[in-house]
């Protein structure tokens, strides 16, 4: 069977934060707000106006930084009984997770106000939750997606260009991790048939970077916003979360598993490893020689990454490709691709991006 799903609401533009009151009293009357003490003193003034103008009674946690199982339990404890009906999540991938996640404890509505456009976690029903090590533990998942996803474009703009970065990265692989999902007969993240919708959705989004990306840094670099920041952050936020959920994922997303294994690689922004991961996979397809270099010409005028040395491991040890490789293919999206993968593949294909201007020479697919 075919499963489709989004947010319930999604707003976006310059000064949109000034209307989340209007917003969270739609949704019930008593939010808490869980950000850190930086993106507290960027939204958390505004947020407080706007729901005390709607009637909308707010209290405030401040999240510790790193989401885990027993961040989720003191943000919980620190609520002392109060069962707010909204958890609006404010700041990057890791607050928005925790605040999902005390959500779910909560059974509270989520809001999502994302302050940087580094990945596509406002929109997604799922939170990721590492140990202490800051090795990936487990994936769970809300019942459904946020209640209302709010972006003001002209706080996007405002943050360090590598976070944008980030978010065109964690965008840019999912026309190509879903039409592997497809191929292999994979389901998403629903545990559904990909709709043609979720497909569709994947290729505008690659499309709309292509076309936009390099004048959206652009912007971002002079801290403006201008339709090319709109359209991209449109792309990384909204289209790149619908495409992830709706079209599946493949070797890419996998990736992260091994990635996020090895200490110096551990590190690196979500997007820029998986950016990474696109052309191992690209490698693993067996793409030819005109694509890999339109490909790579475009990593390198943006600034992505285009071997592991970009990812912070300047000399990876044999061990370490075998670590990325064998957690890598124990990833459940893994299975979701056009045929069987074994550790030395990704090895071979991982060794290949390191070796040089031309990886893919020389190089075949198993």
């Amino acid at each position: 069977m075919i499963i489709f799903g989004s947010p319930g609401r999604y707003i976006q533009g310059p000064g949109t934060l000034d209307r989340i009151g209007e917003e969270i009293g739609r949704l019930g009357k008593s939010a808490v707000l869980v950000a850190d003490d930086v993106v507290d003193g960027i939204v958390g003034g505004r947020v407080a106006a706007s729901c005390d103008a709607a009637g909308v009674a707010l209290g405030r946690l401040t999240f510790g930084g790193e989401i885990t199982p027993g961040e989720i339990d003191r943000l919980f404890g620190a609520l002392g009984g109060e069962r707010p009906d909204v958890v609006i999540a404010a700041g990057g991938g890791k607050c928005i997770d925790a605040g999902k996640g005390l959500a779910a404890r909560l059974g509270a509505e989520v809001a999502s106000l994302p302050t940087i456009a580094s990945n596509d976690a406002p929109t997604s029903h799922v939170y990721v939750l590492y140990d202490e090590d800051h090795r990936l533990l487990r994936v769970d998942k809300l019942p459904r997606n946020p209640a209302l996803v709010l972006v003001d474009t002209a706080v996007i703009v405002r943050a360090p260009r590598v976070l944008f970065l980030a978010g065109i990265g964690d965008a840019l692989v999912k026309s190509f991790e879903a039409a592997q999902c497809a191929r292999g007969g994979g389901r998403n993240i629903f545990g559904g048939r990909p709709p043609q919708a979720g497909l569709v959705l994947a290729d505008a989004c690659y499309r709309c970077l292509r076309d936009h990306a390099a004048a959206a840094l652009a912007a971002v670099d002079r801290n403006e916003t201008d339709e090319a920041v709109e359209r991209v952050v449109e792309a990384t936020v909204l289209w790149s979360g619908l495409a992830f959920e709706n079209g599946g994922l493949s070797i890419v997303h996998s990736m992260t598993r091994g990635l996020s294994a090895v200490p110096a690689v551990a590190g690196a922004l979500h997007g820029l490893q998986v950016a990474y991961a696109l052309l191992v996979q690209f490698l693993l397809e067996g793409r030819d020689p005109a694509f890999m270099e339109d490909h790579l010409a475009f990593y390198r005028a943006l600034g992505l990454p285009c071997g592991l040395a970009d990812l912070g491991l300047a000399a990876p040890t044999d061990d370490d490709y075998a670590v990325i490789a064998a957690l890598t293919l124990q990833a459940p999206h893994a299975r979701n691709f056009e045929r069987e993968l074994a550790a030395e593949d990704l090895v071979r294909a991982m060794r290949a991006l390191d070796g040089g201007q031309a990886p893919w020479s020389g190089f075949r697919p198993s």
